[in-house]
């Protein structure tokens, strides 16, 4: 979910800080945005203000929230609200956590992490990404210094609650930043891969094949095997 505008900042232990209202309007914070007749037959209104959130803001969240649940990121100053992730979804992210790191053992260019986990790849952003992998310069910093700045491949398990958000905004941010960005897809089955420049993802079903520079040999995922593993059931 995408908070887009509010009056006051969202309690991380209330439910309906981040529940899409259905009917007609929006809660965000604790603020329910309706859309108003008058307001559509107003030629040149906007339908709602766009709230900037600051890094401070999204900062005090964090603190406040011991629980790390809901995730709170920044990116571009919208605040994306995620709630705790299902099995499926923690499944997935294992399965990538043990390839890569069988993989980055055998080829040591690098170092798999997830999160929680702070991402800071420009000013004034703050994400937690699934899965990634930080070069060994930046993992050696890592063990004294937060947050992570530099990335190799990013990965995100998407889920109805976050596909908008990993496909709009953190999308574009890890392109600008990131040399590679995987969206894996656990009910199409698939995973999308987005590099710098792309217009439209490479939609890949069979297989995925990853090798950063400096690697001797590529890391290969069989994708129909990978989410046979993740959701019990043969595609």
């Amino acid at each position: 979910m995408i908070a887009t505008a509010s009056q006051s900042l969202p309690d991380p232990h209330r439910n309906d800080s981040m529940t899409a209202s259905r009917s007609g309007g929006r809660i965000v914070g604790d603020v329910r945005l309706r859309n108003s007749r008058r307001a559509e037959q107003t030629m040149g209104m906007p339908a709602a203000v766009r709230r900037i959130w600051t890094l401070a803001e999204v900062r005090a969240l964090i603190d406040a929230n011991p629980a790390q649940t809901p995730r709170y990121e920044l990116v571009d100053g919208d605040l994306l609200v995620t709630p705790s992730p299902i099995g499926p979804h923690q499944k997935a992210v294992r399965e990538l956590l043990v390839e890569l790191g069988n993989y980055l053992r055998q080829n040591p260019v690098g170092e798999v992490l997830d999160s929680p986990f702070d991402v800071e790849l420009e000013p004034g952003t703050i994400v937690w990404p699934d899965t990634f992998v930080v070069p060994p310069d930046e993992a050696k910093r890592l063990e004294t210094e937060m947050p992570a700045r530099v990335l190799l491949l990013v990965i995100e398990v998407i889920s109805p609650s976050s596909a908008r958000g990993d496909r709009g905004p953190k999308r574009k941010l890890y392109q600008r930043r990131v040399p590679e960005y995987w969206i894996v897809d656990l009910d199409a089955r698939l995973v999308e891969r987005w590099r710098p420049g792309d217009e439209r993802p490479e939609i890949l079903a069979d297989r995925i094949e990853w090798r950063p520079a400096g690697a001797a040999d590529a890391l290969v995922i069989d994708l129909p095997a990978f989410f046979t593993r993740v959701t019990g059931v043969a595609g």
